[in-house]
């Protein structure tokens, strides 16, 4: 379960690269590539680096129009898919 206190970072196997704007994933473990659309691209940016969901949350508010409460839900969303790819790794803050 994927919390805003919850930290996530890019999972160490896959590569990925920016092109123009947007963002291609290569997952090392399965072969399979994803693409991320601008937003999700500047999501991937942030998450190079452990951040907390309540940190990429604010950082998307403050960059783009649109409701923090919007942005969670569409940032948890997003964040559920990549996890369950096996992109990122989650770590809940509230278990540690």
């Amino acid at each position: 379960m994927i919390s805003t206190q919850s930290t996530v970072v890019a999972a160490r196997d896959q590569v990925s690269s920016n092109l123009d704007g947007e963002a291609a994933i290569l997952n090392l473990k399965n072969g399979v590539y994803y693409g991320l659309d601008p937003v999700g691209a500047r999501i991937w940016s942030l998450i190079q680096e452990p951040t907390t969901v309540a940190e990429l949350r604010d950082a998307i508010v403050e960059e783009y129009e649109v409701e923090p409460d919007r942005c969670e839900r569409d940032l948890l969303a997003l964040l559920r898919d990549l996890a369950a790819e096996g992109l990122i790794e989650v770590r809940d803050e509230t278990n540690s």
